[in-house]
C-alpha cells in the first residue's frame, strides 16, 4: 500500500494529532455512507442549488466514472462566498498549546453538531504515478453530494486504481482526510466571519483538513492537493503549483534538432501571467519545428523527484477559470462538472455561459484531454521559468547564479492594478508569492533548498517578464506579446540563443543582440535594457523593487536560516 492509515503509520500512537484523531473517529463511523462517483452524481442532481445541463459530460471519463449514458453536466451555485477565504484557514502546528485546546474543543463541537446530519465519505487515490500515491478519504453531509462528485473527478475514485494502488511504492505517509460541514455556525470572533462563519482547520503535518462553513468546491480540491504537496516535501520532493510540459524532438528533420531528444520545461506563474498559456500552447505560435511533438503533465499541478529525476502528476482533471469560454465554446466538449455559471435557455436547451456572468470566478472541472497527450510523469525539467509582471525586467532574463535563479522564484512578484483601491504609492509595492504557491503550509526555507536541489539536478532557470518593459516611466512602456514570449520559449527549447551579462544584475543574462534577431527582428529595438529612457527613473525604480524583494525575504522565516538568507540576499544586490 502507498500511504497509510493512522493505526499503521504511528509506532506510538500518543503521536497521532487530537484533530487526526476526531477525524478519523467520524469517518469510521458505520452510520457513514461510502458513496461511488454515480452515486453522489445522483445525489447530486437532487441538491438544491444544483441545476442539470444540456451538455453531455466528456463521454469518455463519465464511463470511466460508470455514470450513465448521456449523463448531464450539473452547475453547483455557491451562494455569496464563490472563492477560497485565504483568511479563514487556522494552521493547527502554529497556534500555541492554549488555542490548540481551544480548537480542539470547538472542533469536537462542530463534528457533534455534523453528526446529527446523514453523512456520506468518498475514497480517492491522489497521485496519478505507481510511486507516489496517497489515498484520501472526503467525509460530508449528504446535502454536499455535489462537492462529492467533484472531489471524485478531481482526484481519482479509489476503486477505479485500487489493484495499482495496492501494487504501489509503500510510502512513509499518512493517508489525507478531509472533513467538511457547510452549515456550521459559530458566534466565536476567534473565527472568520464574512457574512457566515467559515474555518479551514490545517494539521499538515498529520494530513487532515477541516472545512467549516464553506461551500466552495476549491476549498476541497486545494485543501487536498495543500496536503499532498507537503507530503511530496515531506518525502524530499519539490512542490510545484505551476504548469509543465515534455517536447520530444527526436522525430525532427533537421539533425541537430533531432540531437535535442527530450525536454520538460516548467512554468510558474500567478493568474493572469500565461501559466497555461506556455504549458499548453500547441507550437508555441508556430515556432515549434517540423516533426516534434509534446505531452503535457499537468497545468497546475506537479512534484519534482530529485532523487530519481522525473516529475509526478497529482490530478487526472483540470480545474479552470471560465471566464473567456462563451456558449458554443470547443472546450466545452470536454466539461465534467461546473461551478457558480450563468445559465441560458438557448432553443429549448440549457447551456452554460462561461463569461462571469452571474460573478466572477466560474469555474470548471474539465478533463485533460483538453491537453491534447498527457502523461502521468515526466523528465526532469529542462528548465524552470518565473512569470513575473514586473515592468523593470526585459522580457526574458536566464539565471547563471543558482542563489539568484532560487532568490527570484522565493521573491516572486506580481503587482497591485489600478481596479483596486489602493494610492498611487500602494501601485508602486509589489505583491509576493513565493514560487507562486499560495497553498505552501511549510517554513519557506523548505521550498528554498528543493529548488535548490533542481538546480543542482541540471535545471536551468529563466524569468520571463509576461506584461510590460519600461520605456520611460511606469506607464509609458513596451508591452511584451504572448507570441514574443512563446517565441522565446522555442528559443530556449532548443538552444537557438547566446547570453551574455546583464551588468546591472550580476548572475543575470540577457540574449545576445546576434541570436535574438535571428529569431525576433526588432527585438532590441524595443526591449534593449541600455535603451531605456529617463533612465535615473528607471534604476530608482529597479533598486525599490529589488529592495523590496530582499526586505520580503528578510521578514520571512528564512531568518531561522541565515546563513541561506545571506546567500539570496546578497545575489539580489542591484549593480547601480
Amino acid at each position: 500500500m502507498a500511504s497509510k492509515s493512522s493505526y499503521k503509520y504511528y509506532s506510538n500512537l500518543k503521536d497521532c494529532s487530537k484533530i487526526r484523531v476526531i477525524a478519523e473517529t467520524v469517518m469510521l463511523n458505520q452510520k457513514v455512507q461510502k458513496v461511488t462517483a454515480e452515486q453522489a452524481y445522483k445525489m447530486a442532481i437532487n441538491q438544491p442549488g444544483v441545476s442539470e445541463t444540456d451538455i453531455e459530460i466528456y463521454p469518455e471519463f463519465a464511463k470511466q466514472l460508470g455514470l450513465p449514458k448521456g449523463a448531464k453536466v450539473l452547475n453547483d451555485c455557491h451562494g455569496k462566498i464563490i472563492g477560497r477565504t485565504a483568511k479563514a484557514r487556522v494552521f493547527y502546528n502554529r497556534i500555541n498549546e492554549e488555542e490548540k485546546q481551544k480548537v480542539e474543543g470547538d472542533i469536537r463541537e462542530a463534528v457533534y453538531q455534523l453528526e446529527q446530519n446523514d453523512l456520506i465519505k468518498a475514497e480517492a487515490i491522489i497521485g496519478l504515478d505507481k510511486d507516489l500515491m496517497i489515498k484520501g478519504t472526503f467525509v460530508t453531509t449528504r446535502s454536499d453530494a455535489m462537492n462529492v462528485f467533484n472531489w471524485l473527478s478531481n482526484f481519482t475514485p479509489f476503486e477505479l486504481i485500487e489493484e495499482k494502488y495496492k501494487n504501489s511504492k509503500d510510502l512513509p505517509i499518512q493517508d489525507i482526510i478531509i472533513v467538511a460541514f457547510n452549515k456550521w455556525t459559530c458566534d466565536d470572533p476567534y473565527y472568520c466571519d464574512i457574512g457566515s462563519p467559515q474555518l479551514a482547520l490545517v494539521d499538515e503535518e498529520h494530513n487532515v483538513i477541516f472545512n467549516l462553513g464553506m461551500r466552495y468546491f476549491g476549498e476541497r480540491k486545494k485543501g487536498t492537493l495543500t496536503l499532498a504537496w507537503t507530503s511530496g516535501m515531506r518525502l524530499g520532493m519539490a512542490a510545484c503549483h505551476g504548469g509543465i510540459k515534455e517536447i520530444d524532438f527526436s522525430d525532427c528533420n533537421d539533425k541537430k534538432t533531432k540531437e535535442l531528444g527530450k525536454r520538460s520545461i516548467a512554468f510558474y506563474g500567478l493568474s493572469g501571467t500565461g501559466k497555461s498559456s506556455h504549458t499548453n500552447s500547441a507550437d508555441n505560435a508556430g515556432t515549434m519545428p517540423e516533426g516534434f511533438s509534446k505531452v503535457v503533465l499537468h497545468d497546475d499541478a506537479f512534484q519534482i523527484d530529485t532523487k530519481n529525476k522525473l516529475c509526478r502528476a497529482w490530478e487526472p482533471s483540470l480545474f479552470d477559470k471560465t471566464d473567456s469560454r462563451p456558449i458554443g465554446h470547443p472546450d466545452w466538449k470536454y466539461c465534467i462538472s461546473l461551478m457558480n455559471h450563468a445559465l441560458m435557455d438557448v432553443d429549448g436547451k440549457l447551456y452554460p455561459v462561461g463569461l462571469d456572468l452571474r460573478q466572477a470566478n466560474g469555474r470548471a472541472l474539465l478533463d485533460r484531454d483538453l491537453l491534447g497527450n498527457w502523461v502521468n510523469r515526466c523528465s526532469f525539467p529542462k528548465a524552470l521559468a518565473w512569470l513575473m509582471k514586473d515592468t523593470i525586467l526585459p522580457p526574458i532574463l536566464k539565471f547563471s547564479d543558482k542563489y539568484l535563479a532560487v532568490a527570484m522564484g522565493a521573491a516572486l512578484v506580481t503587482k497591485r492594478n489600478r481596479a483596486e483601491n489602493v494610492t498611487e504609492e500602494e501601485l508602486k509595492k509589489l505583491v509576493f508569492e513565493p514560487f507562486a504557491n499560495p497553498f505552501r503550509v511549510y517554513e519557506l526555507w523548505k521550498d528554498v533548498e528543493s529548488f535548490y536541489k533542481v538546480i543542482d539536478g541540471g535545471a536551468e532557470c529563466y524569468s520571463f517578464n509576461s506584461a510590460a518593459y519600461w520605456k520611460s516611466s511606469e506607464t509609458d512602456v513596451e508591452v511584451i506579446k504572448l507570441n514574443t514570449s512563446l517565441t522565446l520559449q522555442t528559443a530556449i527549447l532548443t538552444d537557438q540563443l547566446e547570453w551574455e551579462e546583464w551588468e546591472i544584475l550580476p548572475g543575470a543574462m540577457i540574449p545576445t543582440s546576434e541570436s535574438i534577431e535571428k529569431i525576433l527582428p526588432g527585438f532590441y529595438d524595443k526591449y534593449d535594457p541600455h535603451k531605456r529612457q529617463n533612465i535615473m527613473g528607471y534604476q530608482d525604480l529597479l533598486k525599490s523593487r529589488f529592495k523590496q524583494r530582499r526586505d520580503f525575504l528578510t521578514n520571512s522565516d528564512l531568518t531561522t536560516k541565515p546563513e541561506l538568507l545571506n546567500k539570496l540576499l546578497k545575489a539580489l544586490k542591484i549593480n547601480v
